[in-house]
């Protein structure tokens, strides 16, 4: 089977999780990386064995490169997505796909007019605790879903911002707690909720005010399609990363996605349906332990021409419209329809 030629854009901190993913993978080879600091592009073609370039389009316009991964700043997705399916190539983005609901359905509208595929990175969904939970909600053994909780409780610190140059601006980071650190986690409630038609929400900021202009803790009434309920919450202002905790309440019992478990409770017993807690990681343990399941996927997808595979810019636009929703509300007071 051909390899597929791969391009990174951006060469912070997640590129590396990338080019890793593409080393072990048979499906594909890094070509180039790209980054607008020649030293870190340097020191990435250096490490992987690959060329380098400062100018993206330079590698988006190479004959070698099928697929191009974008791990850029936020603001940055939507054009660059755009500028690389009319150059002819396959994107996969890091979230969140795009700043703007707006922006998203234009990179839907030139992945088809172009006849590229756009992926986005919610690898989350991969995890096998999240396949599991969706497996056994599908089959209908614990009843339909009657509400989700999901709590996110993190920490940032001030450095995290000011060394950035864009993060802390909703012109380049499009919103803060939010669209940054819980979008996995309203990805995965809508997902394993059969998605989102309402919300009411609040954000606010309480602990970097002097240094962000976006919010650092976000609460929602979430209103799920099939008529479950769902209360959310995330806040960069705890002092450790905790792991994120997702509930499902079912008709006949309750699933908890907790540090890399699935536990079942169900005719008052209790036992782990799955344990896979990630321990010794080189990156960072919050990104979770599936890029490589779903940049493989992505690769599969695009080499066999099943779109299937893919979490598409469509299914990632339902998280943007979810956050969009409770900003609105938290400036209204009202409950926000969103689909």
């Amino acid at each position: 089977m051909k390899r597929l030629g791969a391009a990174i854009i951006g060469c912070g901190s997640i590129h590396r999780v990338h080019a890793d993913a593409i080393a072990a993978s048979e499906l594909g080879r890094l070509v180039c990386v790209v980054d607008i600091v020649e030293e870190r592009a340097r020191a990435s073609a250096a490490k992987y064995g690959c060329r380098w370039y400062v100018d993206y389009l330079e590698a988006i316009n190479d004959d070698e490169v099928d697929v191009v991964h974008i791990c850029t700043p936020h603001y940055l997705h939507a054009s660059m997505a755009i500028e690389a399916v009319r150059a002819g190539k396959h994107v996969l983005v890091e979230k969140p796909v795009a700043i703007s609901v707006s922006q998203a359905q234009e990179m839907v509208q030139e992945s088809k007019k172009h006849g590229r595929y756009i992926g986005v990175c919610f690898q989350n969904r991969f995890n096998l605790e999240a396949q599991k939970a969706k497996e056994i909600i599908d089959s209908g053994v614990i009843g339909a879903v009657k509400g989700i909780k999901g709590l996110v409780t993190w920490f940032r610190t001030k450095e995290y911002y000011t060394q950035s140059g864009w993060r802390g601006r909703f012109a380049t980071e499009g919103g803060g707690v939010l669209i940054n650190q819980a979008i996995h986690t309203l990805d995965l409630m809508q997902w394993l909720g059969g998605g989102v038609k309402a919300v009411r929400g609040n954000v606010s900021t309480y602990l970097l005010g002097d240094v962000i202009e976006v919010e650092d803790t976000a609460n929602a009434i979430l209103f799920f399609k099939n008529g479950a309920r769902g209360i959310f919450y995330a806040t960069n202002c705890y002092t450790t990363n905790s792991p994120v905790e997702i509930e499902i309440d079912c008709e006949k019992g309750r699933l908890r996605i907790y540090d890399g478990t699935l536990i079942m409770e169900q005719d008052n017993s209790c036992r782990c349906i799955v344990n896979e807690k990630v321990r010794d990681t080189p990156y960072k343990s919050y990104w979770g332990k599936s890029h490589a399941v779903l940049i493989n996927e992505f690769y599969q997808a695009v080499l066999s021409g099943n779109p299937a595979l893919i979490i598409s810019v469509e299914e990632a636009m339902e998280s943007l419209k979810i956050i969009d929703g409770i900003y609105k509300s938290s400036s209204t007071g009202n409950v926000i329809n969103i689909n």
